[in-house]
């Protein structure tokens, strides 16, 4: 075979660094971005964040005085940056395309998301008070306390030590006796009635149930010191409530109230007292003192009512402000030709902060769009929700469904029925017999609706739910309402029927 050389024509899609960047941000959470930008902050020296966390924290000054750095230091500078001569202009042009610091440093790029953005003390009211997770004892520290206060022998004390420390988040006994027992060394000559001894003393304690090893056990736990108390339950339900723990935990769970009444031998009312007696049960004791930190979801749009209708508008807390160091800027100003490192982290900074600003403003596009296809759901809730697809927002928008995508992925906004993806407003539709469809969000808001309005003795079926929908013209099949109702973590009708 010899040589030749042969022409061939084909197409390809080349992106740009910038773009490549562009499509990254977009797809981040606020979580990721803030991480990224923290990285870019650390890598690029160019690149500043006027949003100084310590902007407003008091500083130590050079004379010893006490120094207090207000919000206002960092607007005069921004000004002044803003004000800059025409030959600091020209200067800053001549660093490449668009290389003004003025450009990049004013409320459109730099300051982008700066107070001017921000709202008003009175809108400021109408936000919801945030959350603030505290950290208790914990359940290790409860029962140590308690143990401190009884009198017991150093032995007794010691093993109570050793299963306090065996014990889950939810304040089980993880591991038996005998496992427990082969871990001490023998020659301590340690009894296993001692271990006994020590966890009757343990269970003694409170959260009553603690320290069981088992849910029967836990339960009886808890039913005994409810014996003890100077208002016990009713002879009768008690008796039936150890029963039931003791053995017929799964007959309960499953509601199988007539199997229940026959091993028992009670009537409905005794088997109601004692089904409410274990009702008022924790089978959980230690999960009050977890020290596990609950997540909090921070939304990237909010949506309120104006005089025009519902509006969106971005969070301007997790808005990122940044912008170029003017420092090393009027170093490339001055040194035009000897700082090439810093010509292409000055690049890199513009690029950043240009796609950053394009990434809300996408954002902002979206979330209106979304807002103004579902005017009612913000008024009437989930059951006043509209079908919606990608495709409808994209071609509103003119662009691709794949941006859309990413946009409403891990994107939150915050509306009158709590905080929601972006995501949720989109979803599957059913037809009506108007000829319309309906969302599936609406459906199963509707279930929700039917079943909390049932009557506990007789539950709605899923084919009497099919029914109840079709006469609100919602032509829907038994086994979807069966798949929107498992959606919702609704039981079945066996698992809802009560005494």
């Amino acid at each position: 075979m010899k040589p030749s050389l042969q022409l061939r024509l084909n197409q390809h899609l080349a992106l740009t660094p910038q773009l490549q960047q562009s499509i990254r941000l977009l797809q981040l959470s606020t979580l990721e971005l803030n991480q990224e930008l923290e990285q870019a902050l650390a890598d690029n020296p160019l690149l500043e964040r006027v949003d100084d966390p310590f902007s407003d924290a008091l500083r130590i000054g050079p004379n010893g005085a006490i120094e207090t750095q207000h919000n206002g230091t960092d607007a005069a500078s921004r000004d002044d940056t803003i004000s800059a001569s025409p030959e600091s202009r020209a200067e800053e042009e001549a660093l490449g395309e668009g290389g003004s610091t003025e450009e990049w440093g004013d409320a459109d790029a730099g300051d982008w998301g700066s107070d001017s953005g921000r709202r008003s003390d009175d809108e400021n009211d109408e936000r919801s008070s945030q959350q603030i997770a505290t950290t208790g004892r914990t359940l290790r520290d409860h029962l140590a306390g308690q143990l401190a206060a009884t009198q017991c022998t150093d032995v007794d004390r010691a093993l109570v030590g050793m299963l306090m420390d065996n014990l889950n988040d939810d304040g089980y006994l993880d591991s038996s006796l005998e496992e427990l027992g082969a871990l001490l060394p023998q020659e301590l000559g340690i009894e296993p009635e001692a271990l006994t001894t020590a966890l009757r003393l343990l269970q003694s304690f409170e959260p009553a149930g603690v320290g069981a090893r088992d849910l029967p056990e836990c339960l009886l736990l808890q039913l005994d010191a409810r014996a003890d108390t100077a208002q016990p339950p009713a002879p009768r339900a008690l008796e039936l409530a150890r029963a039931i723990a003791r053995q017929h935990l799964p007959l309960l769970a499953a509601k199988d109230f007539t199997r229940l009444r026959r091993v028992l031998r009670c009537d409905d009312d005794e088997l109601r007292d004692a089904q409410t007696l274990i009702r008022q049960l924790d089978p959980r004791p230690g999960a009050a003192f977890s020290t596990d930190e609950p997540t909090y979801v921070v939304p990237d749009v909010i949506v309120r009512r104006t005089r025009g209708g519902w509006q969106a508008s971005l969070n301007p807390d997790v808005l990122p402000r940044l912008r170029i160091n003017e420092a090393y800027a009027q170093i490339l100003r001055r040194n035009r030709g000897a700082a090439n490192g810093l010509s292409s982290q000055l690049q890199e900074a513009r690029w950043l902060i240009k796609n950053v600003q394009q990434r809300y403003d996408t954002i902002q596009r979206v979330a209106q769009a979304i807002v103004e296809r579902q005017q009612a759901f913000f008024s009437h809730g989930e059951v006043a929700m509209r079908p919606l697809v990608l495709r409808e927002i994209a071609d509103t928008l003119g662009l691709h469904e794949s941006t859309i995508s990413r946009v409403t992925t891990q994107k939150f906004m915050l509306t009158p029925h709590g905080t929601v993806e972006l995501k949720f407003f989109f979803g599957s539709h059913v037809a009506t017999d108007a000829g319309g469809a309906a969302s599936s969000t609406a459906i199963r808001a509707l279930i929700r609706q039917l079943v909390a309005a049932e009557d506990p003795g007789q539950p709605l079926s899923d084919g009497r739910l099919a029914e109840l929908l079709g006469e609100q013209g919602i032509v829907v099949a038994r086994r979807t309402v069966a798949k929107y109702r498992e959606a919702c973590s609704i039981p079945a009708v066996a698992l809802r029927k009560v005494l």
